[in-house]
C-alpha cells in the first residue's frame, strides 16, 4: 500500500487557543484553514506530515476526560535546551526529563494534550 500522505486529527474543546499554541507558540507553518456550515479546522505542517486542529464538541464516554487519552505530540528538535528556553519564554511551562537513551522535555497544549520535545541527535541511536 502506498501512503500519499500523512497526518494527525487532534481534536480539541479549545480550538482557537490551540490553533494560537501550535501555530503561534509552537511556530507551526499554517498549510490552510476551512470554515462553512459543516464546522472548521486548520491545519498544519508537521515535518512532512500534518496535524489538523478541529473542534470537539462530542460527548466523551462516561468517566473519560480528555486528558486521559494515551497520545502524545513529540516534535524532535536540533536543540533540546535552546528549543526549551524559548517555549518557556513564550509562557509554557516544560520539565526535561533525562534518560540513559537521550532526554526529552514534556509540556501541554492549551486543551491538556501532552507535548514533548526530543532531540533529533539521540533519535533512534
Amino acid at each position: 500500500m502506498h501512503y500519499a500522505r500523512n497526518g494527525i486529527i487532534l481534536y480539541t474543546r479549545n480550538y482557537d487557543a490551540c490553533v494560537r499554541f501550535y501555530g503561534e507558540t509552537l511556530e507551526l507553518p499554517r498549510m490552510f484553514a476551512l470554515e462553512d456550515d459543516d464546522g472548521r479546522l486548520t491545519c498544519f505542517d508537521l515535518g512532512g506530515a500534518y496535524l489538523m486542529v478541529e473542534p470537539d464538541d462530542r460527548p466523551w464516554p462516561e468517566g473519560t476526560a480528555h486528558e486521559q487519552l494515551p497520545m502524545k505530540l513529540r516534535f524532535n528538535v536540533d536543540d533540546l535546551d535552546a528549543a526549551m528556553a524559548e517555549l518557556s519564554g513564550r509562557g509554557v511551562q516544560i520539565a526535561r526529563v533525562d534518560y540513559g537513551w537521550g532526554a526529552v522535555a514534556d509540556f501541554l497544549d492549551p486543551d491538556g494534550n501532552p507535548c514533548q520535545l526530543r532531540s533529533e541527535a539521540d533519535f533512534a541511536g
